[in-house]
């Protein structure tokens, strides 16, 4: 089987606007949960927070030519591959153009360019639209502008799982690379999620916090919204050593699952599928991993059937993990949460430090594990998983080990 690492890795989210800044925000425990600043919230029944992309000037990252196509979300998309593959050191100008795929999560679409078009619609009764309306919002667009600005012709695909999006990617990613249908892949997942319409169908869900997000613990109130975009490089192991790549790490194991229950409220059966199958995939055992980068999201359903879900596929083993959320710092980011967090891992893999669980205020009695609660550990980490969980519950979870 082909052997799958990772060359190259960037970012933009409400942490910082590469993934080098994001990494030192995680380890230094900074969130950048406030104030919602996109739109007026007057409307809203509470005062929203989100963890927001701020202090971006995309002319700064992106040709001005190619930015009237640009919704938020193909932006961050967009900037995040840019880094990851000038990190990678690849070029498209032969014929691993049409060997490399792109494909990019996606649990919403192009929201701010749709609400720019309703309103117009419905608030000013407006007689025409922007012509460049469907290719801002449509759900493939991040995934067609890195193909289009690289000029890479391989399969290119956005995949849609809600919040487990991006790991679907990953999953997809791996399996058409080892299949040899590519011989690598730009992947990841974008979300620009932080829109008045959004907040408001949020909001009627009942699960937002109203404070901020403290996953895990006890007095937690629910999730914060969070947007932004990681994108990465998968190549196969001997192209990345016969080019003398840098690997960041190895993509070991993909494990996906359906609960086949309820629409939103989660399984911990399915959620322990996935991590079995992403164990198994990885010919790995789960005394083989050090860290869990956890799904946990903050809402009290949520944190309690992950920590079921670890006990059932670590038995004895659960307590010595060391488990944690960066959802606190950056947000929930829905589509592209997977791949926010998969810096966090790659991080703790190659450095040596665990991310906190922030905002923790003590054990819940259904929350019985070591979650690194208010600071960065210093530890060593060999593998790793990396957990999303999705509405429609979908599961999908990514074994990554150290670079080889």
């Amino acid at each position: 089987m082909r052997r799958i690492v990772i060359t190259g890795m960037g970012g933009i989210c409400t942490l910082g606007h590469n993934a080098s800044d994001i990494w030192q925000a995680m380890t230094e425990g900074r969130s950048g949960i406030g104030p919602i600043r996109h739109f007026d919230t007057s409307s809203l029944r509470s005062d929203p927070i989100a963890a927001e992309v701020t202090d971006f000037e995309p002319r700064a990252y992106i040709d001005e030519a190619r930015l009237p196509f640009l919704d938020p979300l193909s932006q961050y998309a967009l900037v995040a591959a840019n880094e990851a593959i000038r990190q990678s050191g690849l070029n498209f100008r032969n014929e691993r153009a049409t060997r490399t795929a792109v494909l990019v999560g996606v649990g919403v679409g192009g929201e701010e360019t749709r609400e720019g078009l309703y309103q117009k619609l419905y608030g000013e009764h407006a007689g025409r639209f922007h012509p460049l309306g469907i290719v801002r919002i449509m759900t493939n667009a991040p995934a067609s502008q890195i193909s289009m600005a690289h000029g890479i012709t391989g399969p290119t695909f956005a995949i849609a799982s809600a919040c487990a999006s991006s790991n679907h990617a990953f999953a997809q990613a791996a399996l058409m690379i080892r299949a040899g249908l590519v011989d690598a892949a730009v992947v990841g997942g974008a979300e620009a999620c932080i829109t008045l319409g959004l907040m408001r169908a949020w909001e009627a869900m009942r699960v937002l916090a109203p404070d901020t997000c403290r996953p895990f613990s006890a007095n937690r109130r629910g999730l914060v919204l969070g947007e932004g975009s990681a994108m990465f490089v998968l190549e196969t192991l001997e192209s990345a050593q016969a080019r003398g790549a840098t690997i960041l790490a190895e993509l070991a194991g993909v494990g996906m699952s359906a609960d086949a229950g309820d629409i939103a409220a989660p399984s911990d059966v399915g959620a322990a599928s996935a991590m079995n199958a992403a164990l198994q995939d990885a010919g790995m055992q789960p005394s083989d991993i050090d860290y869990i980068n956890a799904h946990g999201t903050g809402t009290v359903a949520n944190d309690s059937t992950e920590t079921r879900a670890i006990h059932k596929v670590f038995g004895e083993r659960a307590p010595q993990l060391a488990i944690s959320s960066t959802k606190p710092m950056h947000g929930h980011a829905l589509g592209a949460a997977g791949a926010l967090e998969l810096i966090a891992v790659i991080g703790a893999l190659r450095h040596g430090i665990v991310p906190a669980t922030l905002n923790y205020l003590g054990p819940d009695p259904a929350c019985d594990l070591d979650y690194v609660p208010h600071e960065a550990r210093h530890m060593s980490v060999r593998a790793a998983l990396n957990n999303s969980f999705a509405f429609g519950g979908l599961n999908a979870v990514v074994a990554v080990r150290k670079a080889p």
